[in-house]
């Protein structure tokens, strides 16, 4: 049971790696290219990031992500930079068989990631009278199964080798460059506004750009929570409010709305004089809060 689950977890990390993906298709060809290949180092947080940045500042946060990744900056060579790349040109040739380029497929994202294996043994016409062609992958004592069950010239990663999988997985996060996730910092603005009679309301702005999403299924979802609290003179607490505000949205409807924002209007109710607002507003999503205290008076 452990070994499916692991296997159903690993490739729903696929799954979800494919679908994110799609984000990128608003971008200039070279940020797309740049996303593409960059898809198996790159951290949520990086590719969030770089998709909220306008186009000026694309090619800054390029040179600064190979910079953090580079063991030697001292020197002029990269050499986390050019091994990745030579992988990627050593998988095209490795694995020219099947219908997508080989650093693509499951045995060019694990050379990619992982290098050479130890031991590498092939089965054309597969290991028994009546198997598919099969390659097993030696990486130390943990051998990784590929098998084409299609005989496309496609192999699979094979989920019986769950265990050796999450190994690898394991493996292949130790051998990463230690990246600092970078989440953006929750930004809003709050201003007082008045109803037509005269009831005032906290207007809260939320940019788009700044919200914290995470792909579910088809929709990107975000959840902020809103507190508010109107405190007298002597810090009494005269009224307050504290909501959840779900948000959902599709790829097409984020992309417009980035350089907006997600607007919030609560009326609020108090006798007259004079106040202070105490705004926090936090996100589920990546738990980052912001805080903010405006005066109010109230006539």
């Amino acid at each position: 049971m452990t070994r499916k689950i692991l296997a159903a977890g690993l490739a729903a990390g696929f799954l979800l790696s494919a679908c994110a993906s799609r984000l990128v298709r608003s971008l200039d060809p070279e940020s797309r290219e740049f996303l593409s290949k960059v898809r198996f180092i790159v951290t949520r947080g990086e590719r969030q990031a770089f998709l909220q940045l306008p186009p000026t500042e694309r090619l800054a946060f390029i040179q600064e992500f190979w910079k953090k990744r580079d063991p030697t900056p001292e020197t002029e060579e990269n050499e986390y930079q050019d091994t990745y790349f030579k992988r990627i040109e050593e998988a095209n040739l490795l694995f020219r068989d099947g219908n997508e380029p080989g650093w693509i497929q499951d045995r060019g994202r694990i050379y990619i990631l992982l290098g050479p294996p130890t031991n590498r043994e092939t089965y054309p016409r597969g290991i028994t009278f009546y198997g598919k062609p099969t390659e097993i992958w030696y990486y130390g004592y943990f051998p990784i199964w590929f098998v084409d069950e299609a005989w496309s010239g496609t192999y699979r990663l094979d989920p019986d080798s769950a265990q050796q999988l999450a190994e690898i997985m394991s493996v292949q996060m130790y051998l990463k460059p230690l990246v600092a996730t970078e989440k953006g910092a929750l930004e809003f603005t709050a201003d007082i506004i008045k109803q037509d009679d005269g009831t005032p309301v906290a207007r809260i702005g939320v940019p788009y750009a700044k919200i914290w999403f995470n792909a579910e299924g088809e929709k990107l979802v975000a959840t902020l929570t809103l507190s508010l609290d109107l405190r007298d003179a002597k810090e009494a607490k005269v009224w307050s409010h504290r909501r959840d505000y779900g948000i959902e949205l599709t790829e097409e409807e984020l992309a417009d709305a980035m350089s907006k924002d997600y607007l919030l209007e609560i009326p609020i109710t108090a006798p007259q004089g004079d106040y202070l607002l105490r705004v926090e507003l936090r996100s589920s999503a990546d738990e980052t809060v912001a805080r903010k205290t405006i005066p109010l008076k109230i006539n």
